[in-house]
């Protein structure tokens, strides 16, 4: 081995070596563009041993040398000169320009391929990021570099850390794969495959994709998410939950900085703390005032438990917050429900329908508009608008106002009914036991001798307190100008109180019927049809 150091016994001869290989470098670097030889453009001293292998030099001390854009330093490095690689060892510092930096213990670079091996305590910066790995590989001439063993990337406050990564320089774009994440200041994202634009501060997923924040969680198996200003795109069963609000859907689009958000297909939300759950296939939200619209087999669900939750179905549903609660703590905040259109309701002791109508959770109130009809067990009730409030999700009371009119089969092609201006109905343990008409009370009703049907009364009173029993009038108190008459059967000519019409046909039967539209009768005995019970 031949060490050229200045001073020694063999300066002449080493100092003859050194200038040949400076002149050797520099008929190099003309050729550069041509050829894309490493160029070697510093050292302090050259070691090497011609019978050894002629083809490999060795450089110690400040060692610089240049291919394409890059320039390259090292404490020292091999040259193979036949097959135009170099191996650089401690300190290792690439540059291109004053923009991109890569430092490392070692590097094995192939001027040909370019392509370069970094190995041990690498980083790569560029003004937008900075990148931290102990294994990365990298073409200069395609600006290219890529970890496969663990990498972290830290763009301002943003880390980046994911098993395997890829860097695109000159376009500020990284993917990223295998137990991603992302921690910002404000949020962290889990993902299995993400691409990065470190520019635009853009992330794009690709997998199964969990966001977290104080109050916030995301979830999506595909879409994006820019954090300047804050607004994402997810699809394939995207979630978005933030603090009582659970919104999902195929895909979602919402705007942090707007306060607004868009669901198509599936879509669905829910209100955790009350239970009650928005669906249907388009839907617009609003954070601030808070609100929602639903439409497109737009229907609502009252969690109660599995058996016994109530589902409504309208055109168009919407959802706000109550003013009367908004002061209140997350947890008392009450909502307002508008259903506009052929709204139907099913539960397994409650159906109706109407043509709008407006649910209240502060007290638990359904208002009914437009052609209201309500059926629970053998009932029916109808009136121009209804009113019925529920306790613990049963019917406690109803008000029927103007028309009012109740109908109960007791066989076929008899009825009991009751009809008044107003009417009021009392439930106990969810049965009606009472009600109350208010102005012009007519009522037809069955009497019966244990099973037996014995007779018909037909009485007239401005006002009437009816009093029930499993369905069944067992007293009528006629409180103003009564009149009443009891009739044997067969004796009655008029069964029908005027306004009487039997709508079961238009029944739902259970909560996939309230989808369907209401049809007209086809015969008597359709509408005679045994009530239905139960979901």
């Amino acid at each position: 081995m031949i060490r050229s150091w200045f001073g020694n016994a063999m300066m002449k001869r080493h100092l003859l070596i050194t200038l040949l290989v400076m002149l050797s470098a520099f008929s190099v670097a003309q050729e550069t563009k041509k050829s894309r030889k490493i160029e070697i453009l510093h050292a302090n001293s050259l070691v090497f041993n011609e019978k050894v292998n002629a083809n490999v030099r060795r450089f110690i001390g400040d060692v610089k040398f240049r291919h394409n854009e890059f320039t390259m330093y090292c404490d020292s490095a091999y040259s193979y000169v036949n097959k135009n690689q170099i191996d650089a060892f401690s300190n290792v510092h690439i540059t291109r320009g004053d923009t991109l930096h890569l430092y490392g213990d070692f590097l094995s670079y192939d001027g040909n391929r370019n392509f370069g091996k970094v190995r041990k305590n690498v980083k790569l910066t560029d003004p937008q990021a900075s990148l931290f790995t102990d294994s990365l590989n990298f073409y200069s001439e395609r600006n290219y570099a890529y970890y496969f063993d663990g990498g972290k990337i830290i763009n301002q406050d943003k880390t980046i850390t994911s098993l395997e990564g890829h860097y695109y320089s000159d376009r500020n774009v990284a993917h990223f794969k295998d137990s991603v994440k992302i921690v910002d200041p404000d949020y962290t994202v889990y993902s299995d495959t993400l691409k990065y634009n470190t520019e635009s501060e853009v992330a794009f997923f690709h997998g199964p994709t969990r966001i977290h924040s104080d109050k916030n969680y995301l979830y999506c198996e595909n879409g994006w998410y820019k954090t300047i200003p804050n607004k994402f795109f997810f699809s394939k069963n995207a979630l978005y939950k933030k603090e009582d609000r659970i919104i999902s859907g195929d895909t979602l689009y919402y705007d942090d900085s707007l306060g607004y958000g868009e669901i198509r297909s599936n879509a669905e939300i829910m209100d955790s703390t009350k239970e009650v759950i928005l669906r249907g296939n388009y839907s617009e939200y609003t954070e601030n005032p808070e609100k929602a619209f639903m439409t497109d087999s737009a229907h609502m669900i009252t969690v109660d438990d599995e058996a016994d939750s109530l589902y409504l179905h309208a055109d168009t549903l919407r959802s706000r917050l109550d003013t009367a609660t908004m002061e209140s703590d997350t947890s008392d905040k009450s909502r307002i429900f508008n259903a506009y259109h052929n709204v139907r309701i099913y539960k397994s002791n409650l159906q109706g329908k109407c043509d709008s109508l407006v649910f209240t959770q502060r007290d638990s109130v359904i208002h009914m508009y437009h052609n209201p009809v309500v059926w629970s067990d053998s009932t029916q009730i109808t009136a121009k608008y209804i009113e019925i409030h529920t306790k613990n999700n049963n019917i406690s009371k109803f008000y029927l106002e103007e028309a009012a009119f109740m109908i109960s089969m007791e066989d076929t092609g008899r009825f009991n009914q009751i009809s008044g201006q107003d009417m009021i109905g009392h439930f106990r343990n969810n049965d009606l036991y009472k009600v109350e008409v208010m102005g012009n009370g007519q009522t037809i009703y069955y009497t019966k001798n244990k099973d037996e049907t014995v007779g018909v009364n037909k009485a007239v009173s401005s006002n009437l307190l009816i009093h029930l029993k499993d369905n069944q009038v067992i007293r009528v108190n006629l409180v103003q100008s009564p009149e009443g008459t009891l009739y044997p059967l067969g004796d009655l000519k008029e069964k029908k109180l005027p306004g009487f019409q039997w709508l079961l046909n238009q029944r739902p039967k259970n909560k996939q019927e309230i989808f369907l539209k209401p049809r007209a009768s086809q015969n008597m005995k359709e509408e005679l049809q045994t009530p239905p019970s139960g979901p």
